[in-house]
């Protein structure tokens, strides 16, 4: 079973990293393609992504996971709070019975270093330019920071680098990074990371408290 990574952070919450191997029709088992996709990578992933759900949580009704505008998914009842993520041959799901959610998964690319001043407020740069930590994977990490606080915040309408905040470089292989949502308020939001050979792994919980 290609399970790479899984975690059952409370009760109420887990995650886990599935590494795609298997054909399509393993997943088709227990899942249902809902849309036409017809890259078989892309259909993969989704397959995968969605298999996870059910692998947290066995209840889990992805049959009913209906699409925001935002082109998030979500559940009408919200019996179950979710964020899925995929790349290259691996999925990511979090699933959780009482809080917003957001997971993000990064394989390392050296491509992070064009992109860096769009998703990246200019105080966070000066950070990354006066560290010696090894910057493709620390970018794709922050990059994987913010694309995870996006899927928590699930609406949409969101400047990476002005809303999305990041006061601390990581130190260490797996640990947290003090953030926060800066939208009319500012709204503190504590991610979690685990850095893999060639993979970046962010998640964050929570749920917002007033109006943003």
């Amino acid at each position: 079973m290609p399970l790479f990574y899984q975690q059952d952070i409370n009760q109420d919450t887990r995650l886990a990293v599935w590494e795609i191997c298997e054909a399509e029709s393993f997943f088709l088992e227990k899942v249902s393609l809902k849309k036409e996709i017809t890259h078989p990578q892309k259909r993969l992933q989704h397959l995968a992504g969605r298999y996870l759900l059910g692998y947290l949580f066995p209840d889990f009704p992805a049959e009913l996971i209906e699409i925001a505008d935002t082109r998030k998914p979500f559940l009408p009842d919200e019996q179950y709070h979710f964020s899925i993520s995929h790349c290259g041959n691996f999925a990511a799901a979090i699933v959780s019975r009482s809080e917003r959610v957001g997971i993000d998964v990064e394989l390392l690319t050296p491509r992070v270093e064009k992109i860096k001043h769009k998703f990246l407020h200019p105080e966070e740069l000066q950070m990354v330019d006066h560290t010696a930590i090894d910057r493709v994977q620390l970018l794709t990490l922050l990059w994987s920071a913010k694309e995870a606080m996006f899927k928590w915040w699930g609406n949409g309408d969101v400047d990476f680098s002005e809303v999305l905040r990041i006061y601390e470089l990581p130190d260490k292989s797996e640990g947290t990074l003090k953030t926060s949502f800066v939208k009319k308020q500012n709204y503190p939001l504590i991610l979690h990371y685990q850095l893999f050979s060639n993979l970046t792994l962010v998640w964050t919980k929570g749920n917002i408290e007033y109006e943003i």
